[in-house]
């Protein structure tokens, strides 16, 4: 019988594992005088080694080894999709039909999922897509996704929902934070997930970042790095492998790295005091790796060359002198901030030479792959270079277990996702997180008529539907995200007779029109015509510095369902507000409106 090649590969690792532990027994043996047994017959006997990921490396073939330096998603709810939409998509980008055939041909170090692209609906098929993709591989994959929660949420329910890193900074509770990411580890894990890239260690001082924001867990160097460390530990407890992000720093940026090249104008002191101190507090608890930030910063690199391919900061900064050993993972291949000055051939090479290991989401894979061989053939990049990277890979690999126990039960996965205990734990901190900014003694409301209103159609609707089940009788009318003069009157027409106005709010910036939308209720509140107005931040807080004169301000954070949920309670005064800002709230006018720390209550 032909062994397969996914067959040679496992049995050359798993057989190099076996004999290290059974290389502990031998010398236990011997070291009580007594002779290990003669081997029967003419069986050969296995020379231990204490380099299994070596003998691994030692068997794979140049192309095995560029393969594992490539993490790529893949269209389809299942490994052999037929879809065609997703076939196509597979063909344009991969160069093959289905997941399971580019796992097969490519053999590619990871696989990243996104709800678009997966589905991702169902846990079972979850853990069937990662089963199938996991079968085909000759060395077992990172299945990985983006799941920071609140803002960035590629498995929604039943996968269990924790409101994000801002809201957890808003409660002060870094050990919630950690079994916060133990138990959304260990539901990616039972989908058959291995890889997390979470959590954010960027430290948010900018109030008009447009790409971090929440994400962070605020803008305390001290507080980011304290919750960043808990969560390495909590996920990798959970079972999965952690990528602390955006080295070295994303949190001060006006310009979004999706779509253009930002640039951190941070001094290197400033750098030590406010971008380092998380990054270094994750390495310390053991992150698996360190995502790179497609960002200029000059005075960590003068050549102005983007971090994700600046020797100086991935080999010279993150390497040599914060002491990372683990993967240094790039940001994905393309978003435009690596893509300004540099083609589409040339990202891949250049970023494995300035010390990248792990290549995210080319947006041509064919053409990556190719351009890394050519760099090989060229002498531009050495096997030993390479080597250096996919053995960080295959360490990776086996320390996460990832290598004994690479698939998941597929017909366990649904039990042990969103389970009461889980979501109990998320409504906990949902609980704890709300903050409240101001308040003229309008709340708490224990009942009463209430209006929905604001930011997002789906938010508002959730919001209402929570308040009537703290007891009021509360009406969700929809404006849209950017309100028309239209619109605004028939919010300020539904607000009459009604007991309370509550206004959703993400992301107000001076002359918005959510902005307006409040003004007018507040103008129709002081005529005597609607009731007083609540606004209700469920992005950054920053919101309440564009919204004077709102009757109480809080701050959710967070547009998950436990954080709606807790927002209701909080007006209902059925909750006790004490989360604390985790950031400064800027005036409009200059100054501090509300300072870190800030935070009221009821008593």
């Amino acid at each position: 019988m032909k062994l397969s090649r996914k067959t040679v590969l496992l049995s050359s690792v798993t057989a190099a594992f076996a004999v290290v532990g059974g290389g502990a027994v031998i010398a236990e043996a011997t070291a009580g005088g007594d002779e290990p047994d003669e081997p029967e017959g003419d069986q050969p006997v296995e020379e231990t080694t204490a380099d299994p990921v070596g003998e691994l490396l030692a068997s794979m073939s140049l192309e095995d080894k560029v393969g594992q330096l490539f993490m790529v998603y893949v269209h389809g709810e299942s490994a052999d999709s037929g879809d065609p939409d997703a076939v196509a998509s597979n063909r344009e980008r991969l160069g093959a039909d289905d997941g399971a055939a580019f796992v097969a041909a490519y053999r590619p170090g990871g696989v990243i999922y996104f709800d678009w692209a997966n589905g991702l609906a169902d846990p079972e098929q979850v853990a069937r897509l990662s089963n199938g993709l996991q079968d085909v591989s000759a060395v077992p994959l990172l299945i990985a996704t983006d799941q920071e929660y609140g803002s960035v949420v590629r498995i929604g329910e039943p996968a269990t929902q924790f409101p994000g890193a801002m809201p957890l900074g808003a409660t002060r509770d870094a050990a919630a934070a950690e079994e916060a990411a133990r138990i959304a580890g260990a539901e990616l894990r039972a989908m058959g997930l291995n890889h997390n890239f979470a959590p954010d260690a960027d430290v948010n001082v900018d109030p008009a970042n447009p790409v971090i924001g929440v994400r962070s867990f605020g803008s305390d160097p001290g507080l980011v790095a304290e919750f960043a460390a808990a969560q390495v530990r909590g996920y990798q407890a959970g079972g999965v492998a952690v990528s602390a992000k955006h080295f070295p720093g994303h949190g001060d940026t006006s310009t979004d790295s999706h779509v253009g090249l930002p640039v951190i104008t941070h001094t290197a002191e400033e750098w030590e005091a406010v971008d380092a101190p998380p990054f270094k507090a994750a390495i310390a608890a053991g992150t698996d790796m360190v995502m790179s930030a497609h960002l200029q910063f000059p005075a960590l690199d003068d050549s102005l060359m983007p971090a994700t391919l600046s020797p100086p900061i991935l080999t010279g900064l993150l390497r040599e002198r914060l002491g990372f050993t683990g993967v240094v993972v790039t940001d994905a291949l393309d978003m435009q901030g690596v893509r300004t000055e540099y083609g589409d051939d040339r990202v891949p090479v250049l970023a494995l030479l300035a010390g990248a290991d792990l290549l995210l989401m080319p947006p041509d894979f064919p053409l990556a792959h190719r351009a890394v061989l050519d760099a090989l053939a060229a002498g531009e990049l050495t096997e030993e270079r390479i080597d250096e990277s996919v053995r960080r890979i295959l360490t990776l690999k086996h320390s996460r277990g990832i290598v004994d126990d690479p698939e998941a039960d597929e017909g366990a996965a649904a039990d042990a996702v969103g389970t009461d205990a889980n979501r109990a734990a998320a409504e906990d901190i949902a609980d704890r997180s709300v903050t409240l900014l101001a308040n003229d003694g309008t709340l708490p409301l224990a009942s009463g008529s209430v209006l929905v209103t604001g930011w997002g159609e789906n938010t508002t609707q959730r919001l209402a539907a929570a308040l009537n089940a703290n007891g009021f009788q509360a009406e969700a009318h929809v404006t849209g995200d950017e309100p028309d003069a239209d619109a605004i009157a028939a919010a300020v027409a539904a607000a009459a007779g009604r007991d309370l106005v509550v206004v959703a709010t993400r992301n107000v910036r001076a002359g918005s029109p959510q902005a307006d939308l409040v003004a007018a209720l507040l103008d129709g509140a002081s005529d005597g015509d609607a009731a007083p107005v609540v606004t209700a931040a469920v992005g950054t807080p920053y919101d309440a510095a564009q919204l004077p004169g709102a009757n109480a301000s809080l701050a959710a954070y967070s547009y998950a369902a436990p954080s709606l949920a807790a927002l209701a309670k909080v007006i209902a005064g059925a909750v006790e507000p004490t989360g604390t800002l985790p950031v400064d709230v800027p005036a409009a006018s200059g100054g501090v409106l509300y300072p870190f720390g800030h935070g009221l209550g009821y008593r």
